[in-house]
Formats: structure tokens, C-alpha cells, sequence
């Protein structure tokens, strides 16, 4: 059982036998009345949010999520297809319970694979991956007041805000939690 004050970003919570991650908290104390914390819990097998809130003295079990490895293999249609590399199990995911994920998901990527009482639910990305880019527009000359930026297209076509010096070829390093450039691939 997570106490109220271990309810943190990134937490994966049971809630009605359903796996949550939470995505948004807000502590909050008003005078006489004790610390509640707002929450958006976001279900892992249908992709649905829901808002909750956790009094002082409440509790929350966490889930009992397994995590496994898993082999991107290919799209068809709305339908996101993996493989366990050990067992050669396939698997797959409709693009509404990815979420944002898919736009950093490349032929053949090793991901990890999030089961809830064994079975796969959902995928998890590493923080951070490298990508190629494909589309770099020249950077425009005199614009370097302030923090000088521009927006390149990278080999799964997501678009990313990275420095002037970035060209197409390059080969950067790109947070997938936050959708941001870290730095160039060495």
C-alpha cells in the first residue's frame, strides 16, 4: 500500500482491479481541513483519464505491473504489432491506448512491455532513444537572439524543436517523456 504522500508523477496505482498511472498532482491544504491531493489518473488498458482525490489518511495499492521485453514489429491500420523475443509471442495495441508513444516507434525497437496479472496492457518507452533526421531546414541567419531554435522532422516523422546546428543526417538524442531534443548522438 503507497501512503498519501508516496502518491507521486509516474506512480502506477490499482484502482477498481484496473492498472493507473498517475499523470497530474496538485497538493492543496485549506485552513481547518487536512492536505488532499488532486489527482488524473490515467487508465493503462482503455486510455481513459480520471480525476481523484486522496485525503491525508488515505491509502492506494499499487499495481501489481510486470515488466517484460518486447520487439516493435510493424502498423497495420490502427493496430501496433509486438513480439516477446524469448517466448516469440505477438501482441498488439490499438493506437488509442499507446497514446503519444507511437510517434517514437520505430521497426524493431526493444521497448518494455507493461503486464497487469500477466497480461500486456501497455508499452513503455526508454526515456530517452536516438533518431535520425530526416528534415532539417537551414537555420536562418541573424536569428540567434535568445535561445535560437527550430523544428526538424525525424525518421518516424515526429516533429521535434531542436538547436540551428542540427542537420538532415544527424543523429540525436530525444526525451520521450517530454517530447524535447537532449543532445546530439555521439
Amino acid at each position: 500500500m503507497l501512503d498519501f504522500n508516496e502518491l507521486k508523477l509516474g506512480k502506477i496505482i490499482s484502482l477498481n482491479d484496473q492498472p493507473y498511472k498517475i499523470v497530474f498532482t496538485q497538493h492543496s491544504k485549506q485552513a481547518r481541513s487536512g492536505a488532499v491531493l488532486r489527482t488524473k489518473l490515467k487508465n493503462l488498458i482503455n486510455g481513459s483519464v480520471v480525476e481523484k482525490t486522496f485525503g491525508g489518511g488515505d491509502k492506494a495499492e499499487e499495481a501489481n505491473l510486470e515488466k517484460t521485453k518486447a520487439s516493435f514489429l510493424y502498423t497495420e491500420g490502427n493496430e501496433y504489432h509486438f513480439m516477446d523475443p524469448e517466448s516469440f509471442e505477438q501482441f498488439s495495441f490499438p493506437k488509442e491506448e499507446i497514446g503519444d508513444q507511437v510517434q517514437y516507434l520505430v521497426d524493431g525497437t526493444i521497448i518494455d512491455i507493461l503486464k497487469y496479472n500477466g497480461k500486456p496492457v501497455n508499452i513503455s518507452l526508454p526515456t530517452k532513444m536516438d533518431f535520425k533526421v530526416i528534415s532539417a531546414p537551414p537555420g536562418i541567419k541573424g536569428d540567434t537572439a535568445g535561445s535560437a531554435s527550430k523544428i526538424v522532422t525525424i525518421e518516424t516523422g515526429a516533429q521535434i524543436k531542436c538547436p540551428l546546428f542540427i542537420n538532415d543526417g544527424d543523429i540525436i538524442k530525444v526525451n520521450t517523456e517530454t517530447n524535447e531534443y537532449v543532445e546530439r548522438a555521439k
